[in-house]
């Protein structure tokens, strides 16, 4: 077994995050000697583990809007509203939502790198639902399933054009752009697998549609990259080709694109659990409008 995975197994209270962090900074050994995260133990390796206090986090508490489907002892879930950054960045010190997990929960896991309770992100421009980890135990337990691709996600977008066909699912991996860095791209060869499945709700004369999106895998931008590939980027986003014009009817200041519902086993009640976040009021709105005054939907 890999040095790093036996770790998680044996110290439940440190997210595979920090004992990686903690193996590459020489905090733990392996017979005296530092070694990779992917070390394959061996019958009769001591290991040590040293590993140094938290440090505490450099969050301010703020109060930051975003709303509450759901709280126990171990688990938030939240509906992130449009344009708020998830945690600090460059140009975003500070009105995140880390900030304002801090000032609701107070302590959370992940605190001392900026990101407490965080497991998964959403974009700043896309709404919708999210998971926040209350403790390492189930920091630990959500990081996992979600890289075992037992979380689904659906989420819905209003798309610039319609694709070529209705229904249909996309593979094709995902990686960084080679020119313009701050872009994603499908790239063959070097890219990460990604597997996006996309339904056509309904579709307006004005060119625009309404889709179900379920994704497969979580990578970077992966709505945004694959719909734009099939000719249907999301409406509103610049950075993929679905800027608005004034034929089209609607306007937006943002990606319509929102994470609508969420299902998977409480990792620690066992219990089957579905969450679902309404369309934020804008997108709703757009929608409205789509459907009062663009109507000819399929």
């Amino acid at each position: 077994m890999r040095l790093d995975h036996f770790l998680v197994r044996r110290l439940p209270h440190q997210t595979r995050s920090a004992i990686g962090k903690g193996i590459r900074a020489g905090h733990i050994l392996v017979r005296n000697t530092s070694v990779k995260p992917g070390y394959r133990l061996k019958v009769g390796d001591d290991i040590q583990v040293a590993l140094p206090k938290p440090q505490e986090s450099r969050l301010v508490a703020e109060p930051v809007q975003f709303a509450v489907l759901h709280e126990d002892e171990t688990l938030l879930v939240i509906s992130k509203p449009p344009g708020l950054v998830v945690h600090p960045a460059a140009g975003h010190a500070s009105g995140t939502l880390a900030n304002g997990l801090i000032y609701h929960c107070g302590a959370l896991p992940g605190s001392e790198t900026n990101r407490p309770g965080i497991v998964h992100r959403l974009d700043k421009d896309t709404s919708g639902i999210m998971l926040v980890a209350k403790t390492q135990q189930m920091h630990r337990l959500l990081s996992e399933n979600f890289k075992n691709r037992l979380i689904h996600k659906t989420y819905h977008a209003l798309l610039l054009h319609i694709p070529g066909d209705m229904q249909g699912r996309l593979v094709a991996p995902i990686g960084r752009h080679p020119v313009r860095r701050q872009k994603m791209a499908i790239r063959h060869g070097s890219g990460r697998y990604a597997a996006t499945c996309w339904q056509v709700l309904e579709s307006f004369t004005n060119g625009m549609c309404f889709a179900r999106i379920i994704i497969e895998t979580g990578r970077t931008h992966q709505i945004r990259v694959h719909m734009a590939s099939l000719g249907a980027p999301v409406a509103g986003d610049e950075l993929y080709g679905g800027k608005l014009r004034d034929s089209d009817g609607v306007k937006a200041d943002r990606q319509l694109l929102h994470a609508s519902t969420i299902s998977f086993l409480h990792p620690e009640t066992g219990v089957q659990c579905s969450f679902t976040a309404p369309l934020w009021p804008d997108m709703a709105g757009i929608l409205d409008n789509l459907q009062r005054n663009y109507t000819g939907a399929e």
